[in-house]
């Protein structure tokens, strides 16, 4: 089953929660944590690696925390999944040159069809289209 984790839930319920608020408007952790009873640990985990990727932009100092730094219509779905899971995947295989079975696999081409309809799909698709 496809799905996604934990971290990138957190990441869409943060980056949502910036959407609604103004430009200048800045969000702690701490404010989307208890907002939403999410690990205050996890997320600020979560919102440095968005920032790290320019998606937001951390706001230093005692009032500091994050606000949007591209609007989300501007990120790819398929962008945005892999800067916090990695590679958009159905199998390991497809990702690891190393697999013991890449010689004899007969659902490797098959899979890999539908993995890359799975990444076009998303590749069409911003943050915005999921996020209204």
């Amino acid at each position: 089953m496809l799905k996604l984790n934990k971290k990138t839930g957190y990441a869409l319920i943060a980056l949502q929660h910036m959407h609604g608020k103004s430009h200048n408007d800045i969000t702690s952790a701490k404010e989307i944590a208890e907002e939403f009873d999410l690990p205050a640990s996890l997320l600020a985990k979560v919102l440095q690696q968005l920032a790290k990727h320019d998606i937001i932009e951390p706001i230093q100092g005692p009032s500091g925390g994050y606000r949007l730094n591209k609007p989300l219509e501007k990120i790819k779905l398929n962008d945005f999944i892999e800067i916090i899971e990695g590679p958009v995947g159905l199998v390991d295989c497809l990702h690891d040159p190393d697999c013991s079975h890449i010689g004899t696999c007969n659902i490797r081409v098959p899979i890999e069809r539908v993995n890359n309809t799975i990444k076009d799909i998303f590749s069409k698709m911003t943050l915005a289209d999921i996020t209204k």
